[in-house]
């Protein structure tokens, strides 16, 4: 299993940015906080959770923290 981050996006659509990012696994369009989201939003390597932690779901964050230590060649070395 790999995670990936999907971005979330506000009422003006993808030209006004991302409004949240939400981890998700594989290739999946449903958050680990359980929103559903367009599958051809942007997506980046869930190592760049760090990256912007402003814009980042509380609560996927913490499922993530919680279940990636366990899942070999998650994370760079």
């Amino acid at each position: 299993m790999r995670h990936q981050m999907r971005a979330e996006y506000g009422p003006a659509g993808a030209s006004a940015g991302v409004v949240t990012w939400h981890i998700v696994r594989d290739e999946d369009t449903v958050a680990m906080c359980g929103r559903e989201l367009d599958g051809t939003g942007a997506r980046q390597d869930a190592s760049l959770w760090t990256t912007d932690p402003d814009h980042n779901c509380h609560t996927c964050g913490a499922l993530f923290l919680r279940e990636s230590p366990y899942l070999p060649g998650e994370h760079p070395e």
